[in-house]
């Protein structure tokens, strides 16, 4: 008698070392042994966008204030972030990945999940894919990629932060729970601030002592995510990988070090996370007809804000605007903030023939501005290093009295 059994399914996880900085790095041969900072430049306010590991051994981080890097490191190459470039470069990557398999999740510019289930018997092993992923990427871009392969995305996701830079981790199902034993629990999804203290209160700092704490009374301090949590200690999650058409928004967010007050570092912190939200549903050929902001406060009260544009969009400049405008009019707290992120959603594919205007209606944008993104991506498709950028798009309201 014959038994037959469900393949075992592998999901891979590629994560971009410090991707900004590594594009510029590989582009300018004076910044390869240097500190490179990606974001607004000193003397400015604004924020990090990306640091190389170079500047990280200064403590640099994304998010954190340009004039904190700079105090830390003065010696390092500040470089504004040059979306037109990474966006170029993004392309060649996503271009390689759909050379090993049809099904990806981008979750960003730099990032994507994999499903690899069933690619043993085409290319070999999990880590003998991981490392032909790593491998074409290299000789094509020049840039190392982390990638983490595992049964489901959680332990793809771990897996690809487990060795940064330029890693390679497999986890076959039978190590999992070894795997993620002696990890800090502040490495499983959606652990705040606020969650980790409540759990150093209970003297959980490692997801074996996690999986091993009662869950009735982990339930009486943090409720219905115990559950959660507790999966996740156990190697728990979603093996599904979504291409990114059927996915319902492309966001980004990031977490400032310190609560942020000062409106130029939080426009300019929107101002990248609007870049790199556009310039993934430009190469996912989407234009979202919703915008939403979402921010958070010291004490870790949280808002979200929405509004529709004009006609649906796939332009940095419009969610900027957007969603400054739900910034300054949403009705928020005039506190600190803690994390703020920008998304669109509601999609509709982005028009690749023209459509004829009413004789009476105003200029669209999606006659307009395509026209300038399509321009921009065909220039720096044939030409490279962003030689065309867009502007800036909203200005900060000095007059607001937030």
């Amino acid at each position: 008698m014959t038994h037959s059994h469900r393949a075992q399914r592998w999901v891979g996880h590629a994560d971009l070392d410090a991707f900004y900085a590594s594009v510029e790095q590989r582009d300018c041969p004076d910044y390869r042994d240097r500190p490179v900072v990606v974001g607004a430049l000193p003397g400015h306010r604004g924020v990090v966008a990306a640091a190389n590991y170079r500047a990280r051994v200064f403590g640099i981080r994304s998010a954190m204030p340009i004039a904190e890097a700079y105090r830390r490191c003065p010696d390092a190459v500040y470089l504004r972030p040059d979306m037109a470039k990474y966006l170029r470069v993004s392309r060649e990557i996503f271009q390689i990945l759909e050379s090993i398999t049809p099904v990806i999740e981008p979750v960003s510019v730099d990032e994507a999940y994999l499903d690899l289930t069933g690619l043993e018997k085409l290319i070999g092993s999990p880590e003998t894919i991981g490392t032909e992923i790593k491998r074409r990427i290299l000789e094509t871009t020049g840039l190392t990629v982390s990638v983490g392969i595992g049964p489901n995305r959680l332990i793809a996701k771990l897996g690809s932060e487990h060795r940064k830079p330029d890693g390679l981790t497999v986890v076959y199902p039978d190590e999992i729970l070894e795997f993620l034993a002696t990890m800090p629990v502040a490495n499983l999804r959606g652990l705040g601030r606020q969650t980790q203290k409540i759990f150093a209160h209970l003297g959980i700092r490692t997801v074996a002592q996690l999986r091993a704490f009662p869950l009735r009374i982990l339930e009486e301090h943090i409720g219905k995510k115990s559950v959660v949590f507790k999966q996740q200690a156990l190697g728990i999650a979603s093996a599904e990988v979504v291409p990114g058409q059927e996915r319902k928004s492309i966001s980004k967010e990031t977490t400032f070090e310190e609560d942020v007050r000062e409106q130029e570092i939080l426009h300019d912190a929107l101002h990248n996370l609007a870049a790199e939200v556009a310039a993934t549903a430009r190469r996912e050929q989407l234009s979202g007809s919703v915008v939403t902001l979402k921010i958070r406060f010291t004490g870790f009260e949280t808002h979200t804000r929405q509004h529709k544009p004009p006609v649906p969009t796939h332009d940095e400049r419009v969610i900027l605007r957007e969603a400054w405008a739900l910034f300054l009019n949403g009705n928020l707290p005039r506190t600190p903030v803690r994390l703020i992120g920008v998304g669109i959603s509601g999609w509709q594919q982005i028009e690749s023939e023209p459509v004829q205007a009413d004789l009476f209606d105003k200029p669209r944008q999606s006659e307009k501005d395509n026209r300038i993104l399509e321009t921009l991506d065909r220039v720096t498709d044939r030409f490279g290093k962003g030689m065309l950028q867009l502007g800036c798009a909203a200005k900060r309201d000095k007059h607001d009295p937030r």
